[in-house]
């Protein structure tokens, strides 16, 4: 059998082509209502106009990548392994492949302090409670395929924590990224952890996840099997229906992975939620116990939903993006526009622009500085500060104020080009 036509009572017809695979396809078709069901051995059709709502199940190919557009209107949801890019904010980790690393540019980092981040929105805690332990990190380039990084933490002594004694990776999600979970409320949804991981050393691994006042924890753990092999990890979390989770721009969601918890910090992975405030679980292999253990992690991923799907992955410049909500360094050598503020001649003032709103009022940090300079157009160039004192004001979520006091600035003209040279300010609005 080549083909059945199936004519409409006016005009147009199905087509149903009989299979190219073994096996059997079987279409169902709805009666005045419903939902034409096509089961069998990877069924196919093509050039399909949906009206309505059109279901998809499985494992699914809407197109070639290469040749064919893929339409979509309204508000589509599309479940399983979708698309990664342009579907919208499926990931709700920031920098989950660890590819934007603006404090260190892929260097070092040793002796590294509590609560201090290391990539981008990536927090580190080292000694917390006290302690002996420590460990360097660093952003890697040994990753699973499909990634182009990691991050890698060694140990670089041996501590067993007791008590209240902490030392993890975590992520704080901002309360924006995560209010549609509805946790805290009857109608909390499960959420689907996965990440890619490595050590050296084997056995049980463990983790949480908490609100901001930590008041609420799920304990978590996981199994690496092979010693310095790439192993992909998925956890699965019921919403939590009571506690206080934010959303609005503060901390909605702690997720830590445990690298030397004490046993205060440390609860048992019953698959529930607890109303206490724990950062890894009982049990589980302490990372800091072995010096000079490695411990890589990447391609992280928390979405709604209780299966985990393929990596979402985004852009650089989003993910970049991304990042500087939370922060970002300004280029040592760049140029803004100065204004003489009028008050006789004593302040030149430039506004600079964010790269994107931020979180909240950022602190900033002159990394290092040398000098500003700035070009009147008739009287070359001049460079201070020289008798004045240069520091940024007027701090907001949009911009900053450079501010530079000195008397008698050279030049007359109001706006002029205002450069900085070996100038490196940096602004944190880190959770």
């Amino acid at each position: 059998m080549s083909s059945i036509v199936v004519s409409g009572d006016t005009s147009g017809a199905v087509t149903l082509d009989a299979p190219t695979v073994a096996g059997t396809v079987t279409v169902t078709l709805p009666a005045a209502s419903g939902t034409m069901v096509v089961t069998g051995s990877s069924p196919s059709l093509a050039n399909v106009t949906a009206t309505g709502n059109l279901s998809v199940s499985g494992n699914t190919t809407l197109g070639d990548a290469s040749t064919d557009t893929v339409l979509m209107t309204g508000a589509p949801s599309i479940g399983g392994a979708g698309y990664g890019m342009g579907m919208g904010f499926r990931n709700r980790i920031i920098n989950g492949a660890m590819v934007i690393d603006q404090r260190n540019a892929g260097a070092l980092v040793s002796g590294v302090l509590a609560g201090s981040y290391v990539l981008d929105r990536w927090k580190f805690w080292v000694n917390g409670g006290s302690g002996s332990a420590a460990y360097t990190v660093q952003q890697s380039t040994i990753s699973p395929a499909g990634f182009t990084n990691s991050v890698i933490i060694t140990q670089t002594a041996s501590h067993s924590p007791i008590t209240t004694q902490y030392n993890a990776i975590a992520q704080y999600i901002e309360g924006y990224n995560v209010a549609d979970f509805g946790w805290g409320e009857a109608g909390a949804t499960a959420v689907t952890l996965s990440f890619w991981v490595r050590s050296s050393l084997t056995g049980t691994f463990g983790g949480a996840v908490s609100n901001s006042s930590q008041a609420r924890s799920y304990p978590f753990t996981y199994t690496i099997s092979s010693a310095n092999t790439w192993e992909y990890k998925t956890i699965t979390i019921p919403g939590d229906t009571t506690g206080t989770w934010i959303k609005n721009n503060g901390a909605g969601i702690l997720l830590f992975w445990q690298l030397g918890v004490g046993s205060t910090y440390l609860g048992t992975a019953t698959g529930a939620w607890q109303a206490a405030t724990y950062l890894g679980a009982t049990g589980a292999t302490q990372i800091t116990a072995t010096n000079g253990a490695t411990f890589y992690i990447t391609g992280v991923q928390l979405e709604k939903g209780s299966t985990a799907t393929a990596f979402d992955y985004r852009s650089y410049g989003t993910e970049l993006a991304l990042c500087q909500r939370y922060y970002w360094i300004e280029p040592a050598s760049s140029y803004h526009v100065a204004c003489l503020d009028g008050n006789l001649g004593e302040y030149v003032d430039a506004w600079v622009t964010h790269p994107v709103e931020m979180r909240t009022t950022p602190s900033g940090v002159f990394e290092s500085i040398n000098y500003f300079y700035y070009n009147n157009g008739s009287a070359g160039t001049n460079f201070f500060p020289a008798g004045g004192t240069t520091s940024y004001a007027g701090t907001a979520i949009s911009g900053y104020m450079i501010k530079n006091i000195i008397s008698n600035p050279p030049g007359a003209a109001q706006c002029q080009k205002l450069g900085q040279w070996n100038v490196k300010l940096s602004f944190s609005a880190e959770l």
